[in-house]
C-alpha cells in the first residue's frame, strides 16, 4: 500500500493504538512495522489468529504479559562466535526465557481447558523455555551489579578469604585507632582506592607511619594506610583481583551453555514478540467492539453498522455501506458536515484494517475483499470536518491514481472535481468515474454537483447515496442511505436560519425548471425512503420477536412433552412393577396355603389366608385413592391465577395456576419447573397458602399410593414423599446461612425420591450463586446442575437433577 494513501485514512493513528495495546518494546516494534497485506491466504490467517487470541482471554478472563521480551540479535551473534556475555546480558536472555516458560504455560493451560488447539497453539508449543539452563543464570546472577556467592566453587574460596582477610584487616585497625586517637581527625576506618586508611590529622602526619594515599579538600586531613596493614591491603588487592577473574569465569561458562541454543532463544523473541502483536490485536478489537469481516475474492464489501474507530463510540453513528455486488461505484451526495468524508474514510480504513489482519468496528458478518492497492484522494490537509485542499493538488493525485489504477484496486474520492468551475468540474468527474467504470474499479467518491448525482441514476453499475440531514434541527443524522441522491438544502437551512422569503423566492427563480424539478423528486424520493426504512425496522422487529416467542414456544413443547413421556415411562414401570410383586405375592401365598392346608395346621393356614386379604384390602384402598376425582369440585369463575391447586390424575402433585380454564375447560398449570395441561374436573383448590411451592413427582404419588401391597414399596416413600417441596429459596440469606439450609433441603428431596428442584439464589452480586455452586460440586447424591433458561427463573436459579 501507498505510504501517502495510509497517511490520508490515518492508518498510523491505528496502528498507535495498536502498539499501546503491546506489553513488550519488541511486540511495539513489530507493531509499528504492521502493514496491510494483499495475499488472501496471509489475511485469513492473521484474522484467524487475532480471533483465536479474543477467544483464550475470553475463556481465560485475562492475557499474557510479554514485559521483558527484547531485541537480543547482537548478543546471541557474539554467543555464536564464543563470546562472553556480561551479566545484564545474560540477564535480558533469563528474562526472554522467563516470558517464555510463562507463555508456554499460559498456551497450554488454555489448550488443557478446552480441549482443543486453534491457530495459536503451535506457536506456543514450539516456544523453547531453557528451564534448566535459565534457573542456573538466576542462581548465579542476582543482579547486574552482584552475582552470587555460590556462583562456582572458586569464587566462593576467594570471597570466604576476602572476608577473613578484611576481617583481620578491621581487627588491627580497631587496635590502632585506640593508640592513635589523639592524631585522628575522627576516629573512623575509611578506603582509599580500595585500602583501609585512617584519617589523620596533618600536624600529626609524622607520628603514624605509614602511605599517604589522599588529602582532604581543607588539607587538614591526611588518609594514611597504616605500615601495620600493608600486607593484609596488598593481600586483599590481590584477592579482589582473583575474584574478578572467578567472576569472569562464570560468565564464560554462563555463556559457553547458551551458546548450542543461539536458534532456540532467537526462534522465541521472534514467537515471543509475534504473539504479543497478535494479543495487541485481540485487546485492540475488545477495544473497539470489533468482529473479525468475511474476507472474499469477488471484490465486494458490505460493511454493516460500520464505525470510523477514531470517533469516539458515544459520538460516532454507525452506517451500512455496500460495494461490488450490485453496483462497483457509489457516489455520495449531500450538504457540508453531513458525514460524507467520514463514511469514504470509514470504507478505506476499515479496508486497511482488515488486511492487516486487525478486527473492525462493525458487526459479524460485515463483508470486505483484498484489494491490491487503496488509492484516496482526500487533499493533504483533509480532516473529518473540513477540507482544505485545492484543484490543482486533487488533480495531481487523480492524474497518479489513474494510472496505476486496475480491477484490482479501490478508489476514494473527496469532493472530485471541486474546486473550479462547477460546469467543467463536473464534466471532468463524470470523465473519471467512466474511465474507472470501465476498468470495473471500485470507487467511492463524494460531490455536491447535481451533474454526476443524474449521471449516476442513468449510468449502469453506479449507484447514488446520500447522507441524512435534519432541516428542521440544522444538524445532520450522519446516516448513510444508499439509493438516493443527496440534496443541498440550501434554500430549507437559509430559511430557517433567517433568510428572507423574497430573497429565497427570486434564489429558486434563478434555478433552471428541470433542475428545481429533479430537487423535488430527490426530496420526495428521501421522505418515501425514510418512510419505507421505519416501516422495515419495524417489520424487522416484529420479526425478531415474533421469532424469539415461536423458539420459547417450541422449547416449552419439547420440554412439556419429554416431561409427559418421562412421567408415562415411570408410570408403565410402576404398573408392571405392582404386577410382578402382586404375582409373587400370590404365587406365595397359594404355596404357602397349600403347606398349611394338612391336618392339624387348620389355625395357621387361617392366619395366612387372613394376612392375604388384608394386603388385598390395602391394595384396593390405594387403587380407589389413586383413581378417585378431586374431594372439592372447583368452580371456573372461582378460580383465579396464581391459586394453590392440585391434581389429583398427576399422583396429587401441586402446583399453581398459571391460566383460566377455556371453554373446554383445559387450563395451564405451574408444576415445579414444568407447565402442564390439565382440565378442571382433575384440580382441587388447596388451602395452604405455601402448597404452590410444593410438588411431588408423579412416580412418588403413585408409589406412596400403591405401597400398601408390598413392604419394599411401602418402605420407600410416606408422608415426608408426599410434601417435600421442590423449590427452596436462599435470597436474602448469608452464604454462611444458605449452604446448611440448602443442604437440609436437597437431603429432604433426595430421601423423597424427586428427581430435579430448584435452588433459588437470586443474581445479586454472584457470590451466593457460586458458593452454591461450589457446595453442589461435592454432594455425592448431585448428579448434575445448571443454571435455570428463560421461563425457569434464569440465572437467578439453578436446577439440580439427583442420581
Amino acid at each position: 500500500m501507498e505510504q501517502r494513501t495510509l497517511h490520508v485514512l490515518e492508518f498510523d493513528k491505528i496502528i498507535d493504538m495498536l502498539c499501546e495495546h503491546a506489553t513488550s518494546e519488541a511486540g511495539r516494534e513489530l507493531c509499528r512495522k504492521l502493514k496491510p497485506s494483499s495475499e488472501l491466504k496471509r489475511i485469513r490467517q492473521w484474522q484467524q489468529n487475532t480471533s483465536d487470541a479474543k477467544d483464550r482471554i475470553r475463556l481465560r478472563g485475562q492475557r499474557p504479559s510479554f514485559a521483558g521480551v527484547r531485541d537480543l540479535s547482537e548478543q546471541l551473534k557474539r554467543l555464536e562466535v564464543s563470546g562472553t556475555l556480561g551479566a545484564h546480558e545474560l540477564l535480558m536472555i533469563s528474562s526472554v526465557l522467563t516470558v517464555a516458560a510463562r507463555a508456554k504455560q499460559y498456551g497450554r493451560s488454555s489448550d488443557e481447558d478446552e480441549e482443543r488447539e486453534d491457530s495459536l497453539s503451535e506457536s506456543f508449543s514450539f516456544l523453547e523455555p531453557l528451564t534448566n539452563l535459565n534457573n542456573e543464570i538466576k542462581r548465579c546472577i542476582i543482579s547486574e551489579e552482584e552475582m552470587a556467592d555460590d556462583a562456582s566453587p572458586g569464587l566462593y574460596s576467594v570471597r570466604r578469604r576476602i572476608k577473613q582477610t578484611s576481617e583481620r584487616i578491621h581487627g588491627s585497625l580497631n587496635g590502632l585507632l585506640n593508640s592513635y586517637r589523639d592524631y585522628l581527625t575522627d576516629a573512623v576506618v575509611t578506603q582509599r582506592d580500595g585500602r583501609y586508611c585512617l584519617p589523620v590529622k596533618a600536624e600529626y602526619k609524622s607520628k603514624v607511619p605509614g602511605s599517604l594515599h589522599d588529602t582532604s579538600s581543607t588539607g587538614m586531613t591526611l588518609f594514611i594506610e597504616p605500615m601495620l596493614i600493608v600486607n593484609l591491603n596488598n593481600e586483599l588487592t590481590e584477592l579482589f583481583s582473583e575474584e574478578k577473574k572467578e567472576m569472569e569465569k562464570v560468565l564464560e561458562e554462563l555463556s559457553l551453555s547458551l551458546a548450542p541454543y543461539t536458534v532456540e532463544i532467537g526462534d522465541d523473541v521472534k514467537l515471543l514478540r509475534k504473539l504479543d502483536m497478535i494479543f495487541a490485536k485481540a485487546a485492540f478489537s475488545y477495544e473497539l467492539s470489533s468482529s473479525e469481516p468475511v474476507f472474499g475474492k469477488d471484490r465486494i464489501i458490505d460493511l454493516k453498522a460500520a464505525r470510523h474507530p477514531l470517533i469516539p463510540k458515544d459520538r460516532v453513528v454507525p452506517i451500512d455501506l455496500s460495494l461490488g455486488r450490485d453496483f462497483d461505484l457509489l457516489i455520495i451526495t449531500g450538504p457540508n458536515t453531513g458525514g460524507k468524508t467520514v463514511s469514504l474514510k470509514t470504507a478505506g480504513l476499515l479496508t486497511l484494517m482488515g488486511q492487516a489482519g486487525l478486527h473492525i468496528p462493525a458487526e459479524e458478518g460485515s463483508e470486505l475483499s483484498v484489494f491490491d492497492e487503496v488509492y484516496a484522494d482526500i487533499g493533504d490537509e483533509q480532516s473529518i470536518e473540513q477540507s482544505l485542499s485545492t484543484f490543482s493538488a486533487h488533480m495531481k493525485n487523480i492524474v497518479e491514481i489513474l494510472d496505476k489504477a486496475d480491477s484490482m484496486s479501490l478508489c476514494l474520492f473527496d469532493e472530485l472535481g471541486s474546486g473550479t468551475d462547477p460546469t467543467e468540474g463536473a464534466a471532468l468527474a463524470m470523465a473519471v468515474l467512466n474511465f474507472l467504470r470501465r476498468m470495473q474499479t471500485r470507487t467511492i467518491a463524494t460531490t455536491h454537483y447535481s451533474e454526476i448525482k443524474m449521471y449516476a441514476l442513468q449510468t449502469e453499475r453506479v449507484e447514488n447515496a446520500c447522507c441524512e440531514f435534519d432541516v428542521e434541527t440544522l444538524s445532520p443524522t450522519y446516516r448513510l442511505l444508499i439509493g438516493i441522491p443527496g440534496k443541498s438544502n440550501a434554500f430549507a437551512i437559509s430559511k430557517k436560519l433567517g433568510l428572507s422569503e423574497h430573497i429565497i423566492r427570486e434564489a429558486e427563480s434563478y434555478i433552471a425548471a428541470e433542475d428545481a424539478g429533479f430537487e423535488d423528486v430527490i426530496q420526495k424520493l428521501n421522505e418515501d425512503r425514510a418512510a419505507a426504512l421505519k416501516a422495515r425496522e419495524e417489520t424487522e422487529s416484529y420479526k425478531r420477536e415474533i421469532e424469539i416467542l415461536r423458539d420459547r414456544l417450541r422449547k416449552r413443547e419439547a420440554k412439556s412433552e419429554e416431561s409427559r413421556e418421562k412421567i408415562l415411562r415411570e408410570a408403565r414401570a410402576e404398573a408392571q412393577k405392582i404386577l410382578k410383586d402382586a404375582k409373587d405375592t400370590a404365587d406365595e401365598a397359594i404355596k404357602n396355603i397349600n403347606k398349611l392346608a394338612e391336618p392339624g395346621s387348620k389355625g395357621s393356614a387361617e392366619a395366612e389366608r387372613e394376612r392375604l386379604r388384608e394386603g388385598i384390602r390395602k391394595n384396593e384402598s390405594g387403587g380407589a385413592l389413586k383413581l378417585k376425582g378431586p374431594a372439592r369440585p372447583v368452580s371456573a369463575k372461582k378460580l383465579r391465577i396464581g391459586d394453590g391447586i392440585r391434581v389429583t390424575r398427576m399422583g396429587g402433585m401441586t402446583g399453581t395456576v398459571s391460566t383460566l380454564p377455556d371453554k373446554d375447560g383445559n387450563l395451564f398449570v405451574q408444576l415445579g419447573i414444568m407447565k402442564s395441561k390439565v382440565n378442571i374436573r382433575d384440580i382441587e383448590l388447596v388451602e395452604d397458602d405455601q402448597s404452590s411451592a410444593r410438588k411431588t413427582a408423579a412416580f412418588v404419588g403413585q408409589k406412596g399410593l400403591m405401597g400398601g401391597g408390598s413392604g419394599s414399596s411401602s418402605g420407600s416413600f410416606g408422608p415426608k414423599a408426599m410434601s417435600v417441596r421442590s423449590e427452596v429459596n436462599l435470597i436474602g440469606m448469608t452464604t454462611d446461612e444458605a449452604v446448611p439450609e440448602m443442604e437440609k433441603f436437597l437431603d429432604d428431596a433426595y430421601l423423597a425420591h424427586l428427581e430435579t428442584v430448584r435452588v433459588v439464589h437470586g443474581r445479586g452480586t454472584g457470590a451466593l450463586k457460586e458458593a452454591v455452586h461450589r457446595r453442589l460440586r461435592k454432594l455425592p447424591y448431585v448428579k448434575s446442575f445448571r443454571l435455570g433458561e428463560y421461563g425457569e427463573g434464569d440465572s437467578g436459579v439453578t436446577i439440580v437433577t439427583f442420581k
